[in-house]
C-alpha cells in the first residue's frame, strides 16, 4: 500500500537558517517524536529507530535513511528511508523531497512531498487512516522544527561579543525532549477531529 503526503509549514526564520538546519539530519530526526539516529554510516546514510506506543504496547522499528540529491541553489534535498519492525511483521519505505521556500527576510516555508509504501500488518490500517495519522505526526514534527529554527535564528541575531570584547561562545539550540510516538493519543486526536466535523455539518 502506498500513501502520498504533500505538506507545507510556515517557519519563523530566514530561509538560510532553516536550510542550514534541514541539512543536519541528526538534528532533524530529533524533531520527530519517537525517532532517533543511532549510527552514522558512509555516503550520507544513517541507521536509526522509531518507537511507537499504542496503549500498553510499544513497537520499535529499525531502519536506514539516506540523504541524496542535495541542491543548495534550490534549498532542496531527497531522503530515502526503509525499515522493519523488530518482529518482522511490518515493513515500510519512504521517498521524501523537502525544500525551503523563502517568504520574506525572516520567514520561510518548509515544504515536503513524500511517498510511503507499507507492507505486512502496518498496511492493514488502510490509506485513509494512514494519511490522517501522518497529518498528526507531521504537525508534531513541524512544531518541533519551528522551535529549533527559531532558536537558531535568535542565536544568529545575538551580538557576537560579550562584556570585555571577548567573542561569545556559540551555543547550539537545545534539542526537543525525546518522546515516544503515542499512537493512542493520535487515534484520540483523529476521533475528536471526526466528531468536530460531524457536528459542524449537522449545525450548518
Amino acid at each position: 500500500m502506498k500513501v502520498q503526503v504533500d505538506k507545507s509549514y510556515p517557519m519563523p526564520s530566514s530561509a538560510e537558517v532553516a536550510w542550514e538546519f534541514l541539512q543536519d539530519l541528526e538534528a532533524v530526526a530529533g524533531c520527530m517524536p519517537g525517532a532517533k539516529i543511532n549510527e552514522r554510516l558512509e555516503d550520507g546514510r544513517y541507521k536509526g529507530t522509531v518507537t511507537v506506543k499504542v496503549g500498553p504496547a510499544t513497537m520499535s522499528f529499525r531502519g536506514e535513511v539516506e540523504m541524496k540529491e542535495v541542491d543548495v541553489a534550490a534549498r532542496s534535498l531527497r531522503l530515502l528511508g526503509k525499515g522493519t519492525d523488530t518482529t518482522g511483521s511490518s515493513a515500510a519505505s519512504m521517498n521524501l523531497v523537502a525544500r525551503i521556500e523563502a517568504d520574506g527576510a525572516q520567514r520561510c516555508n518548509l515544504v515536503g512531498a513524500s511517498e510511503v509504501s507499507m507492507s505486512g500488518k502496518a498496511a492493514a490500517f488502510g490509506g485513509r487512516m494512514m494519511n490522517a495519522v501522518a497529518d498528526k505526526i507531521l504537525e508534531q514534527f513541524a512544531a518541533n522544527f519551528a522551535s529549533r529554527v527559531a532558536a537558531l535564528q535568535a542565536q544568529r541575531a545575538a551580538p557576537a561579543t560579550v562584556e570585555g570584547g571577548a567573542p561569545a561562545a556559540e551555543a547550539k539550540p537545545a534539542p526537543p525532549v525525546a518522546e515516544e510516538l503515542n499512537g493512542l493519543a493520535l487515534v484520540w486526536g483523529l476521533a475528536k477531529d471526526w466528531l468536530r466535523g460531524l457536528f459542524s455539518r449537522k449545525t450548518a
